[in-house]
This record gives structure tokens, sequence and C-alpha cells, in this order.
């Protein structure tokens, strides 16, 4: 029998596909045979809770939470301004505490309550206080950063609710506005927190 090249080297990718699942399902997949995952590994597959909703998603052992929210969850209200914690426009509250989401690890938050500029509002539509008063005080200009402001100012408030200007200046100076419009934004905010205290 003739052996050709072409029929050689197709047996040897079968070959090797056979030994190398073989070698995954008996050693390395532990989870196919109810074994342990390898050491160092880490599960893709994982549940977040956001918005007080259980969430499966696939994330990659670097992905940071704003990749995750933006790109798989579809909660594109947190926003990728630096990508380096530098600006805030991807606050988010993770167990109500505000946090750069472009700096936190999407598997570190599993277990954790976090919540985006889309779960302030309540169930029925309402708008939160603190979105409301940025509505009634146009306290923007283009608005690409105020979900970050506004996620910072709902934290803050919850450990201050009632600041002076200077204080939630200060509480929000992790921030950034770069159409340098901070006086309006203060304003609005100062405005949301009287509404959170008469709500």
């Amino acid at each position: 029998m003739s052996l050709s090249r072409r029929t050689f080297i197709k047996g040897v990718i079968a070959g090797g596909a056979v030994a190398s699942s073989s070698a995954y399902l008996f050693r390395g997949g532990g989870s196919l045979l109810g074994q342990t995952s390898a050491p160092g590994s880490v599960e893709r597959l994982i549940t977040l809770v956001v918005n007080g909703q259980q969430r499966r998603v696939d994330a990659l052992r670097q992905e940071t939470l704003a990749m995750t929210l933006r790109y798989k969850l579809g909660l594109t209200g947190t926003k990728l301004g630096c990508d380096r914690a530098e600006c805030g426009a991807c606050t988010v509250l993770i167990d109500d505490v505000p946090h750069y989401a472009c700096s936190v690890l999407t598997h570190s938050v599993r277990g954790r309550q976090v919540r985006t500029i889309e779960g302030l509002a309540s169930p029925t539509g309402e708008l939160h206080p603190i979105q409301r008063a940025v509505v009634d005080e146009q306290g923007f200009q283009c608005a690409f950063c105020l979900p970050g402001f506004v996620m910072a100012a709902t934290g803050f408030l919850k450990t201050n609710p009632n600041p002076t200007r200077e204080e939630l200046a200060h509480g929000i100076s992790g921030n950034l506005c770069r159409c340098q419009d901070y006086d309006k934004i203060l304003t609005a905010l100062m405005r949301g927190a009287e509404y959170m205290r008469g709500a």
C-alpha cells in the first residue's frame, strides 16, 4: 500500500488531536470527570450580582469589570474614559462603595453587589433622586462623564447625607469632566442630596 504525503500528514494531525483531547479529559479538564481544576486555573463562567440580578458571564482572568459590564452585559452607562483609573467615568458601586470599574478584575467581585447607573432607577422606572436632580438642573454639557459622577455622589451621600458644597466636591474629586462643567455638576448633585434627604 502506498502512503501519500498528504495522507500521512492528515493521520499525524488526527492522531495528535485524539491524544491531546484524551489528555485534557483525563488530566486537565477535571471538571468533566468531577475532578478539581488544575492549580492556578480560573473558572471562566461565573455568576455576578449586578443591579440586584444574578448574571452568568464568561470572563477572562485578566478582564476588567468595565469591559464585562459594557461588552458582555450591555450596560453601556459605565463609560471607558481613560482605562487606567484616572477619570472616574467608569465608576460603579461595589457593596455601596464607589470603585473604578476599569481597575477592578471581574473575578474579584463574585459574591459582591455591583450597581451601575442603570440600576439606580426604581423597578418602576422612577429616577433616583440624584438622576432627577441632574435632569432638573441640567447639570451637564456632553454628559459622557455624568454616570461616573452620579455613582460617585451616590456612594458618597450614603456616608454623608448632608454635606457642604466643599465636602461634596471633595467626595467626587476622583471624577473628571473634560468639558470643565464642575460648577453645574456640583449644583445638580447638591440638589440631589436635598432630594435624597426629602425622600
